[in-house]
C-alpha cells in the first residue's frame, strides 16, 4: 500500500534513506546522495505540501520505502542538454526513491502507482547508479538526456508516457 508521508513517518523514513546512502555507497555510486542527503527540512516540507509518499509492506503496514511524487513542472527538468523531453505535457516527477532492502520490486510499485495518478511521468539519477538504471529502464523510462539538481551534479533524466 501506498499513502502519503506523516510527521509521525520520519524516524522509519530516515533510517530508509540512510540505508540507502549506504547501499549505493557500497555499489558504486558514494556521491549522489552524500552528505545525509535528503535534509530532514526538505523531508518536513515535502510531508507538509503532501508529495512525499511511503510504502507499506502487506498485512504489517510496516513502513518500507519512501518517494516523493508531484504533478506539474519541476524547475529541475525546465533545462534538458544532450537530448529532449518526448513531450511537454502535464507530467508527475518521482523524485527520491528509496527502500529498506527487504521489498523486491519497489520501483515498479511506485510507478504503477504515480501512473494511477498521471500517465505522463518523469525520472532521474545518477550516473553512478547502475541498479536504478536498469530498474527504470525495466519500468518502460526511455533515457532522454541529462538535467542538473539543484546543487549543479548532472543527472540521467527519463521520461515514460
Amino acid at each position: 500500500m501506498i499513502r502519503q508521508a506523516r510527521e509521525a513517518d520520519l524516524t522509519v523514513i530516515s533510517e530508509i534513506y540512510a540505508y540507502a546512502r549506504d547501499f549505493m555507497a557500497k555499489n558504486g555510486n558514494p556521491h549522489q546522495w552524500a552528505g545525509g542527503f535528503p535534509p530532514l527540512s526538505l523531508l518536513q516540507e515535502d510531508i507538509a505540501t503532501g508529495n512525499l509518499h511511503v510504502v507499506e509492506e502487506g498485512e504489517t503496514g510496516r513502513v518500507c520505502g519512501v518517494f516523493f511524487f508531484a504533478i506539474g513542472p519541476d524547475e529541475t527538468y525546465r533545462v534538458i542538454e544532450q537530448g529532449k523531453w518526448i513531450q511537454d505535457s502535464t507530467y508527475g516527477t518521482i523524485h527520491r526513491v528509496a527502500g529498506d532492502g527487504t521489498v523486491h520490486g519497489l520501483l515498479r510499485e511506485v510507478v504503477s502507482y504515480c501512473e494511477k495518478k498521471i500517465p505522463h511521468l518523469r525520472i532521474d539519477t545518477h550516473e553512478d547508479n547502475h541498479i536504478m538504471q536498469h530498474a527504470i529502464g525495466q519500468c518502460g523510462f526511455q533515457r532522454c538526456g541529462v538535467i542538473h539538481v539543484s546543487d549543479g551534479t548532472p543527472r540521467i533524466a527519463y521520461e515514460k508516457i
